[in-house]
Order: structure tokens, then C-alpha cells, then sequence
């Protein structure tokens, strides 16, 4: 009897950090703060839809991002720069932890957290959609009205 190769060619994936490609326009999506300054690629899955999936999160220098949470639980590695993260449910610079390249924290399913940039930072996000974004202040949800 044939040995049948049980592997699934089209879920192998493998790519260089030379190989990748911001689309133009990148912005926010499902599963970040939904914040212009944040671009995200797509690496694996689709955080709108249950399932793994995995997101690459450029965000932008000097960027500060308000406490929010996600209802799915994630795990995340600084790729480059320095991040400034913290839980909490107001922003407060003195809970922040300096995350250099190679850093791995976690965003537990509703555990309000809270970034900071000075540089451009690059994190590796993967979790067990969907996910989703509420911020603690709603005045703060990058999605909704400023006129509040």
C-alpha cells in the first residue's frame, strides 16, 4: 500500500524578514487598538473568524495607546524596537515594563493593558480568534465619534 502525505502544502509557510510586504495603506485591524498608527500584516489565519491565526504589528514612533482589552487570549514577542507595555485600567507611565527585541508577554482575555512607543516597533501577536477591541474609555476607541 502507498504512503499518502498527510501534509497540508498550503498551510506551510515560510517567510524571511526580508520577504515582508506592508500592503500599501496598511493600516489597523481586528485584534490591535485600531489605531492609524498601528499597520498590521497578516502572517497566518484571520483574528475576525474563530481559529489561530497570527499578526505582525508595526507601530508607529512616539505612539501612546490607551488601555483596552480583547476578549481572546493572546501571546506576543517583541521582533525590533522597544516596547513599553502595561496592564491596568488608566494609562500610567510608571506601570510600563521596558520590552526589548526578543521580549514575549501575554494579553490575557479581558485584561485591560496599555503601550508606548519611542521608536518604531515591530510585535509578533498570535492568538485564538475572533478577537475584538473595547477600550476602558470609549472616548479613546480610535472607531467611534470624537464628539462624544
Amino acid at each position: 500500500m502507498a504512503r499518502m502525505d498527510k501534509r497540508d502544502k498550503a498551510s506551510e509557510i515560510r517567510i524571511s524578514p526580508n520577504e515582508f510586504a506592508w500592503a500599501a495603506g496598511a493600516g489597523p485591524s481586528v485584534g490591535t487598538s485600531l489605531m492609524r498608527e498601528v499597520e498590521t500584516a497578516v502572517l497566518k489565519g484571520d483574528p475576525s473568524k474563530p481559529g489561530l491565526y497570527t499578526i505582525l504589528l508595526r507601530i508607529a514612533p512616539n505612539t501612546r495607546i490607551q488601555p483596552h482589552s480583547h476578549g481572546d487570549d493572546r501571546i506576543a514577542t517583541v521582533v525590533s524596537g522597544t516596547w513599553y507595555f502595561g496592564y491596568g485600567d488608566t494609562f500610567d507611565e510608571s506601570a510600563l515594563k521596558e520590552l526589548p527585541p526578543g521580549s514575549f508577554y501575554t494579553e490575557p482575555p479581558g485584561v485591560n493593558h496599555f503601550g508606548l512607543t519611542k521608536e518604531e516597533v515591530l510585535i509578533q501577536m498570535t492568538g485564538i480568534g475572533p478577537s475584538d477591541t473595547t477600550y476602558v474609555d470609549p472616548r479613546h476607541d480610535p472607531t467611534k465619534s470624537q464628539a462624544m
